[in-house]
């Protein structure tokens, strides 16, 4: 499958930066499936169990659905880095069956300066066996001007939109490398939360003395958690924001450890969900608060965040051994004079479709444009996600320590109680918890 088949069928979408009275415009791939994969018209609140099974395809003759069968698409938007063509090379390269992952890139460059991440490091006829050459009809590149760059929410809708009905979606950045047998791993962690809606998601460690260079194992026994979050200002207004999350030998043992936030550079968990959250189009030079936005609109459809048991994937940061390699890596931003301003109505979509605008914004402030295609699901309501996790809009504060519930295991071990029977995620009807700072 690939969407190079599909090129005379693309559509026509008006970038999200338009300012001018002859809009700029956009050829790009239409979504996999339009509509959440939930009949809300019949009245359904949650996908049906019936429509999960038979959501995602598999690498298989017969039909066969087994963990090896089982297809993964793996999503990345780049902004001009070097390091994309050597993430989708380690991707290929460590899987246990890489026949059955396919890669989708948003590789926002200058032509005339970078190399696309679909460009083989060496020519193919000098070295065929990269991944690159290899498994070049499994790799997708959508190739957009760095000058129409307008954050990560707009590069990673495009990239949703490369999505093809795979049976398993992840997203990563562009500047990580993974572990030997990864593809092997995390199906099996993410089958031992017994959890059709999970989401395994975290912020990624550092790369450097990770991997053993011999073996290309994992040489952590830590994992990072999602459990740290507050109330942040800024020229965009406040919002909340993620902050450095704690990294300890997992409390819970053989299972990912569920919490509450969404993580952008890791995210592993069935295609649906790419489906049924898709990233907002309206949402230029957003580029602190999309956690937020997909995390919270996700928890409305029903779904479950987990921190991997393991780690299966690295991140090279700008810091330490790699400081100079990473910082020479041009920002979105640098064109930031092009776009200036559009980045506060943008918040205040964001905020106004999850709930969590302040009093004082105005409604009429912000783009109501396919609302109901980027806004929430029936199955939560954002206000019981701020009462279970002491989130207190009206004042925009959080309650403090969170991470002393989460990282401990006791959400864990108090909130999978009420995972639903046919494993349809947790029924937060029957959690009557509401956090509050600890003396």
């Amino acid at each position: 499958v690939s969407v190079r088949d599909e090129q005379e069928s693309f559509e026509t979408i008006i970038h999200p930066a338009n300012r001018s009275e002859e809009p700029k415009t956009l050829m790009v791939p239409k979504f996999w499936m339009e509509k959440p994969l939930i009949d809300f018209e019949s009245g359904d609140v949650l996908m049906r169990r019936s429509v999960s099974l038979k959501s995602g395809s598999l690498n298989s003759s017969t039909g066969e659905n087994k963990s090896e069968t089982r297809t993964i698409f793996v999503m990345i938007a780049s902004y001009r880095d070097w390091q994309c063509r050597h993430t989708v090379e380690s991707i290929f390269n460590t899987a246990t069956f890489p026949e059955r992952v396919r890669v989708g890139v948003v590789d926002q460059i200058d032509n005339k300066v970078d190399d696309s991440c679909d460009e083989p490091i060496a020519p193919c006829k000098d070295d065929p066996d990269q991944a690159l050459c290899k498994f070049a009809s499994q790799i997708d590149v959508y190739e957009m001007d760095a000058i129409l760059a307008v954050g990560p929410v707009f590069a990673r809708h495009l990239g949703y939109r490369l999505y093809r009905g795979e049976y398993y979606a992840m997203q990563v950045d562009a500047h990580v490398s993974f572990v030997k047998n990864w593809d092997v791993d995390i199906i099996d962690q993410i089958d031992a939360t017994g959890n059709d809606m999970a989401v395994l998601s975290t912020y990624l460690t550092d790369v450097a003395g990770s991997i053993d260079e011999e073996t290309g194992k994992s040489l952590r026994h830590t994992r990072p958690i999602m459990c740290n979050t507050d109330y942040e200002g800024g020229g965009q207004g406040k919002h909340l924001r993620h902050l450095s999350q704690p990294e300890a030998i997992p409390h819970i043992k053989n299972s990912p450890q569920l919490q509450p936030y969404w993580a952008a550079g890791f995210s592993f968990a069935r295609g649906h969900f790419l489906v049924n959250v898709p990233y907002d189009l309206y949402l230029p030079n957003i580029f602190q608060g999309e956690e937020t936005s997909i995390g919270i609109r996700g928890f409305t459809y029903g779904y479950d965040f987990y921190a991997p048991e393991k780690s299966v994937v690295f991140h090279m940061y700008a810091n330490g051994v790699n400081a100079q390699k990473r910082n020479k890596v041009p920002k979105f931003w640098e064109h930031q004079n092009l776009y200036r301003g559009l980045g506060v109505a943008a918040m205040n979509r964001l905020n106004g479709i999850i709930h969590m605008n302040p009093s004082n914004v105005e409604v009429s402030s912000w783009n109501h444009e396919e609302e109901s295609r980027y806004g929430l699901g029936k199955a939560r309501k954002p206000e019981k996600f701020f009462d279970t996790f002491g989130i207190h809009v009206k004042q925009q504060t959080t309650e403090q320590r969170l991470c002393q519930f989460v990282d401990s295991g006791r959400m864990h071990r108090q909130f999978t109680q009420h995972l639903r029977p046919d494993g349809m995620g947790i029924n937060y009807d029957e959690v009557n918890y509401k956090f509050v700072t600890p003396n």
